[in-house]
């Protein structure tokens, strides 16, 4: 299977409006990072990572063809703002989104008129979505993909990370219990949140957090996402890493 690294930025993007920083400023292209996304495709399947509000551009030039599923880690705009972008898509068939009780709701909230009461018509012209709500460790098969889902905190939110197969992806995520970390076994190639180098954030991991549990899990590759303006340009800050060790950037393809 192949995924493709649609957007590896935080909430902001890099480059952030107003800064003229040497990351924002930069003219390599690995250093202009949309919001975080990914997109993982078998021969017959292809599913999302979360479909944040840079989801149109980050098709744009993309073969275009059926959306078999998206799974989302949870619903702050930067992972879900896309949402309505999927219309196009829809013309291939209705589109399931998978998410945690908490995202679900929330989602229901954020676009009210895509999943009004029973009994009303939605309004016309909305994404065909059918949102389905899964618990951690409920496998869902999507195609030829299964996806564990991973109970990880965002801070004190309950948020989902994805396990298929030997492969992780993870982002957003600041601790684990002890017990998710049983469905990690395996895992040969992780994809995980990490935010900058220095100054502790209260939601997100440090780089050397994430290195520190990327090796806890046993993964032989990783790929660090969900990247901030403060790592760095990407050509200096790689030079930092240990061995295994990558910060991905947007349109980075990787095979899992």
């Amino acid at each position: 299977m192949k995924l493709t690294f649609l957007g590896t930025g935080t909430s902001c993007g890099v480059p952030v409006l107003g800064c003229q920083c040497t990351t924002c400023t930069s003219d390599d292209p690995r250093d202009s990072r949309l919001r975080t996304a990914a997109m993982l495709e078998s021969d017959t399947t292809r599913v999302l990572f979360d479909c944040g509000p840079d989801f149109r551009q980050q098709m744009m030039g993309r073969p275009f063809r059926k959306i078999n599923g998206i799974f989302v880690t949870h619903a702050h705009y930067d992972h879900i703002g896309g949402l309505d972008d999927v219309r196009p898509y829809c013309r291939l068939g209705d589109i399931d989104v998978y998410a945690n009780d908490i995202a679900t709701r929330s989602m229901h909230d954020m676009m009210p008129y895509c999943f009004p009461p029973k009994g009303t018509p939605k309004y016309p012209g909305v994404p065909e979505i059918r949102l389905h709500t899964v618990a951690p460790h409920e496998r869902v098969t999507v195609g030829d993909i299964t996806v564990i889902p991973i109970e990880v905190m965002h801070d004190k939110l309950p948020i989902l990370g994805f396990a298929v197969g030997s492969f992780a992806y993870i982002t957003d995520m600041k601790t684990i219990a002890d017990a998710e970390l049983a469905y990690l076994s395996g895992i040969e190639t992780m994809v995980i949140n990490a935010l900058r180098f220095e100054r502790p954030h209260h939601s997100h991991l440090l780089v050397h957090e994430a290195v520190s549990f990327a090796r806890r899990v046993g993964a032989r590759r990783t790929f660090l996402t969900h990247v901030c303006h403060d790592m760095g340009c990407q050509k200096e800050a790689s030079r930092r890493l240990p061995d295994g060790v990558e910060i991905a950037y947007d349109g980075l393809e990787i095979n899992v």
